[in-house]
């Protein structure tokens, strides 16, 4: 069989599983409570609703970079690399949401968030050395993110005190 499934059904499978261990624990995370709705944000802050359905597609888009990238190249070393940096960006996406709404501390967010960003220019790095096309998949995650870092450092220059209840 040749194709997305050529490792067989296990890769694409595991992928998709692991994206959405990833999605469920920030969902999981993520509470848009009476906190939340104090912050002070920018009028350019894209609406809540629209939270869920642009990390839908960055999820299937980065799980499909993961299949394209753990075919094209079988080296055990080359998948062990791919592993590591999915694995790490995965921590650190899960963290960004744990650090700013459970902890309530955005501003310790934002040095979490650029910690996200060069992990995302990792995961692009280490995909392009066997798939340009998956590395590219990989850019819209590395766009919203930079959004998210520029949101996430205004609201914590729109909200100077951060810790409280």
């Amino acid at each position: 069989m040749t194709g997305v499934l050529a490792g067989g059904w296990e890769p694409p499978v595991l992928a998709a599983l692991l994206a959405l261990v990833v999605a469920v624990a920030g969902g999981v995370a993520t509470r848009t409570d009476a906190w939340y709705h104090r912050l002070r944000v920018p009028g350019w802050k894209p609406p809540d609703w629209a939270f869920g359905p642009v990390w839908t597609v960055i999820f299937i888009l980065t799980t499909a970079s993961a299949i394209i990238a753990w075919n094209a190249d079988s080296d055990p070393a080359a998948r062990t690399r791919l592993v590591a940096v999915f694995a790490v960006n995965g921590v650190l996406n899960i963290a960004w949401s744990v650090i700013f709404f459970r902890l309530r501390r955005p501003d310790w967010a934002f040095a979490e968030v650029l910690l996200l960003w060069f992990s995302i220019l990792a995961v692009v790095f280490t995909l392009g050395r066997v798939s340009v096309a998956a590395a590219l998949l990989n850019l819209p995650y590395l766009a919203w993110v930079s959004v998210a870092a520029y949101l996430n450092r205004t609201i914590v220059r729109l909200n100077p005190r951060f810790g409280g209840a």
